[in-house]
């Protein structure tokens, strides 16, 4: 089972290799880039819809959730710019990406600013 379950992650993180290079292909359309940020957002945000405390279901949620997601994201994209990311991905495997802060913390502000909002808007309610 471990062995599936390594095999999985591994094959998770190819996708998300061959996503990551059809979204800077031209050839994307706005609506599957889009949907590729809420993924990664979703992916990276501190707020789930089911919290991981909840036992079985909180981590449930990243398990089908996060896959569906990157599902949606996949056929949101041209098979051609799919086929042309993975033949990229195997001729470049060892590719080093740079890490994108600025991106980071537009997610990152974005999530701070819902928080502040919702608090404000609970804190409002209760008066």
């Amino acid at each position: 089972m471990l062995d599936r379950l390594k095999e999985k992650v591994s094959a998770l993180k190819r996708e998300l290799s061959v996503l990551r290079i059809a979204y800077k292909d031209k050839r994307t359309p706005f609506l599957a880039k889009l949907m590729l940020w809420l993924t990664v957002g979703y992916l990276l945000s501190p707020i789930d819809l089911i919290p991981d405390f909840i036992p079985v279901l909180g981590l449930l949620d990243d398990l089908v959730i996060v896959p569906l997601l990157i599902k949606v994201s996949i056929r949101l994209i041209p098979v051609e710019v799919i086929e042309d990311a993975r033949k990229q991905l195997l001729d470049q495997p060892q590719r080093k990406e740079k890490t994108n802060w600025v991106g980071a913390t537009v997610i990152a502000v974005i999530w701070v600013m819902l928080g502040v909002i919702i608090y404000r808007w609970i804190r409002g309610k209760s008066n």
